[in-house]
């Protein structure tokens, strides 16, 4: 797993996978989620992640 953050933007990316992506999702406004053709998930991406609570990661929910 490879977490980026681009804060000029405030967007959080978390590649889960090399995968090529096939599907992507928005389950909201602000989490989209992107799938491999063998519907694992290959990205998920936040936007405004630092006023969603999602940035920065705490320790405790990154172990």
């Amino acid at each position: 797993m490879r977490t980026t953050y681009d804060e000029a933007d405030d967007i959080l990316v978390l590649h889960l996978s090399d995968k090529p992506i096939v599907k992507e999702v928005s389950q909201d406004w602000n989490t989209h989620v992107s799938y491999a053709e063998d519907g694992s998930i290959v990205e998920i991406v936040v936007l405004d992640a630092s006023k969603q609570g999602a940035w920065p990661l705490l320790k405790s929910h990154a172990a």
